[in-house]
């Protein structure tokens, strides 16, 4: 049965299903081999450019797909190579030169500015492209693109580009050491490369090698590279060692810390890499958007620490890894007796180190291994009757594990092993869960089947398992597009170990339909509109634990400013089998219907606006809700500019969960009032694309007022309780501050200098004074810590010739 299903797999891979296939000719260019040194200034004035073979005959990207570039536009690139590096350099004619728009931002941030890019395949297969671009503001940016996971960002590479601005364009100079790039130990290579080009201030898009957008299959569609041979890989081996010294100051006092540690990269071959980090150091990480969680589920957090985000798009197959459980707060909690306390509670675990081997081969075989450890962390727990303390373990010494083998083929489909595992010391839980996924496309990349089946094991007092499933099929091409899919969960499936999942026990259907314009019309630049529809049914009761239908309209117009707007709609009746708390009780959610709005002005004005309006309304006499986004924007010139943004949500007799009486066992709901207010304010004044000042301001309100009080019912209905009179209200503030500088001094070598400041404050009071609520957050709650940090990027070719 299992060869069957294979076989019905391949050949879904290999089957267009009566659509015609398109065959887009591949631009060829050659690269030239020089023995000359290569000076990175953007002149393009050495001998060995003039020889040069010339890429050119752009074509239109978006919004007019397949149209050639204008004359005033003309786009010419040259491609040259040594035994270090390849060096990629563009002249980008543009009739109005002092149009060029050219906002100076800090790494991997465009910005308002006109870019340049170059997308390397090194093993001309279809599926992944390192992309490095430039800004006319000689800023720079890189991302790991995969045809499955799109662009990823957080992955860094060490290269050299310079920028300058003519009387008749700019011009870019690149150049990309081999270490920075994946392809064979062969001694002739053949690499698939595009260009890009936007012109920033039409939001025009051009590539070299046509693009048709016709077809949802982006890398596949570059030109191919000829010329290079005989190169060979060098050894990639990094150390990025760290120095960071921390002054913490709060109301109990000051402290200092210092730290240092290592990170290591280092080439296992011209496929694989290995990361580590040697005594981790995450103090400036950025700081999270804590909430007033009142739901049943945990708030989940991004991860911001650059280890678990550089370069993981394999780790995050299936979504089994949330890499925020290492070292995150202690997961066990210590039985106390009834006059024991303890006075301090860690709020994190220490990670001790951690590891992580990832690539692909030459036969598309992509291979991640992830390990790390963290400390096992005691609480001291005090009599306080006798004064007398103990020791309790909260967290035992932990082994995460993560393990990925995923195997692409036809150039646009895979199939994925993913494994994770959680072994802590002593008698606590450990925990594993594999998952088998495969995401298949017709060799027209005109339709989509993927899917999935996971199994979780939890080993504990009592052992269990559980499995996942998913299944998906789409079209995904042309003008109308649609997809159909369904999900499976049982009750005992757990991934939460190393996972985070809110849902089990379900059974689920969903399907979508959309229309989007190819090409402008006389109003619009794009236009899409989107149909959805999602069913969830309990697995046991086979009531509908979850429904909505809603359609949705996205546009562009001709001057670039974005419009939105949709309806949606609950026709069901929910069975909610997770506010109550307790196994298989529910809470019935009335049906309903809501509508949005938003719109986003043209952001190459100095003056931009994002608005959103958005109101619900239940099937429940009085119960609605409201919510409003408005963030305004004003860039004072390329280096300095500032965006605030306010986001108020009104909640009026909303209803939740307050309280077990575990007497009577009767499980207490409250109507309740709930207004937030989130204010931020984000800026930066950038020095040159090397040296930025950046700063973030937070500051959030929440409160819940609650009015009345029921008891949940068997059936699931309320009936109103007279007698509690518990105080159930929430009152939370946070505040954040972050204002630092950063200067990379040399390549791949970063110092940074941090302020930071923040607090928080709940109480069971409300204040519905703003102004209130601010002065108390900060009442003998501000935390303040000034910290500096240096790493300094080491290259193993570099430092040899040192020694």
């Amino acid at each position: 049965m299992k060869s069957q299903i294979i076989v019905l797999l391949l050949i879904f891979s290999n089957f267009s299903i009566g659509q015609e296939n398109k065959v887009i000719p591949k631009k060829q260019l050659q690269a030239a081999y020089v023995s000359s040194s290569i000076s990175i200034d953007g002149e393009l004035n050495e001998e060995d450019w003039k020889n040069a073979s010339i890429a050119s005959d752009f074509i239109s990207f978006e919004p007019k797909n397949g149209t050639p570039i204008p004359q005033e536009l003309k786009s010419e690139v040259k491609v040259i190579y040594d035994n270090d590096a390849v060096y990629i350099g563009a002249i980008l004619y543009d009739s109005e030169p002092t149009k060029i728009l050219k906002e100076i931002t800090e790494r991997d941030n465009f910005g308002t500015s006109d870019i340049f890019g170059v997308f390397i395949n090194g093993y001309n297969d279809g599926q992944q492209d390192f992309q490095f671009y430039v800004s006319a503001a000689n800023g720079q940016a890189d991302c790991n693109f995969t045809s499955q996971d799109g662009e990823d960002y957080s992955w860094n590479a060490i290269w050299d580009s310079k920028v300058k601005i003519t009387d008749d364009g700019w011009v870019v100079e690149i150049k990309i050491p081999y270490a920075a790039l994946r392809f064979p130990s062969t001694n002739i290579q053949t690499w698939g490369i595009n260009f890009f080009r936007e012109v920033r201030r039409s939001r025009q898009k051009y590539t070299w090698n046509h693009i048709d957008n016709e077809i949802g299959a982006f890398s596949q569609q570059a030109g191919v590279l000829n010329g290079i041979q005989k190169i060979t890989p060098p050894t990639r081996l990094f150390l990025i060692p760290y120095a960071s010294s921390y002054i913490n100051s709060t109301k109990d006092g000051t402290t200092f810390t210092q730290k240092g540690g290592l990170d290591v990269k280092y080439g296992l071959n011209d496929a694989f890499t290995l990361d580590a980090i040697l005594v981790p150091d995450f103090g400036q990480t950025k700081f999270d958007n804590v909430v007033l969680n009142l739901g049943p589920f945990e708030q989940q957090f991004n991860e911001n620490r650059p280890f678990f985000t550089e370069g993981t798009d394999m780790f995050s197959k299936g979504g089994l890894l949330y890499s925020r459980r290492i070292g995150a707060s202690p997961e066990f909690y210590p039985d106390l007796a009834d006059n024991e306390t303890i006075d301090e509670y860690p709020s994190a675990v220490n990670l001790l180190n951690a590891v992580k081997i990832s690539g692909r081969n030459n036969d598309g075989l992509g291979i991640g291994f992830l390990n790390a450890i963290t400390k096992k962390t005691v609480v001291n727990v005090r009599n306080i009757d006798d004064n007398t303390s103990r020791e309790a373990i909260v967290s035992p010494l932990t082994n995460y594990n993560v393990t990925v083998f995923d195997q692409r083929f036809n150039q646009n489909s895979s199939v994925t092993f993913i494994n994770t595992n959680v072994t802590r010391d002593g008698d606590f839980r450990d925990a594993n869960v594999s998952g088998l996924l495969f995401d298949l496309n017709t060799k027209a990349n005109t339709y989509n089947l993927a899917g999935k089946i996971t199994m979780s094991s939890v080993y504990d007092l009592k052992n269990t398992s559980g499995i996942s499933s998913s299944i998906y099929v789409a079209e995904t091409a042309g003008k109308i597009r649609y997809s159909l899919g369904a999900d499976y969960v049982s009750k005992e499936f757990d991934n939460n170990d190393l996972g985070i999942n809110f849902l089990t026990n379900y059974y689920d259907v969903f399907s979508s339909a959309s229309y989007r314009i190819l090409n402008p019309t006389k109003i619009f630049n794009s236009f899409r509109v989107n149909l959805n529809s999602y069913l969830e049914f309990n697995n046991t009761s086979n009531y509908i634990q979850d429904n909505n239908f809603n359609v949705n309209i996205n546009s562009s117009t001709k001057k670039n400013h974005y419009f939105g707007f949709g309806f949606n709609a609950r026709p069901f009746k929910s069975y909610d089998y997770y506010e109550a708390r307790i196994n298989n009780r529910y809470f019935i959610i009335p049906e309903y219907y809501g509508s949005w709005f938003n719109i986003s002005t043209n952001y190459n004005n100095k003056f931009a606006l994002d608005l959103n309006v958005e109101y619900n309304k239940l099937n429940e006499p009085g119960r609605e809700n409201y919510n409003f986004y408005v963030s305004p924007r004003y860039r004072f010139s390329d280096k300095f500019s500032l965006i605030y943004a306010i986001s108020p949500s009104f909640q009026k007799n909303n209803i939740g969960w307050v309280d077990y009486l575990s007497s009577t066992e009767d499980i207490i709901l409250a109507r309740r009032d709930r207004n937030t207010v989130n204010n931020t304010l984000t800026g930066k004044y950038s020095v040159n694309s090397q040296m930025n000042f950046s700063l973030s301001v937070r500051h959030y309100w929440s409160f819940a007022e609650n009015n009345k009080f029921y008891n949940l019912q068997e059936n699931g209905l309320l009936l109103e309780n007279y007698t509690y009179n518990a105080n159930k209200n929430s009152n939370f503030n946070t505040w954040n501050l972050d204002l630092s500088y950063s200067w990379w001094f040399a390549p791949g070598s970063q110092a940074t200098v941090l302020y930071r400041n923040n607090a928080a404050d709940f109480n069971r009071v409300i204040d519905k004074s703003y102004g209130s609520n601010l002065n108390n957050v900060f009442a003998d709650n501000l935390n303040h810590t000034f910290s500096v940090s240096i790493r300094y990027f080491i290259d193993y070719n570099q430092a040899k010739n040192w020694l």
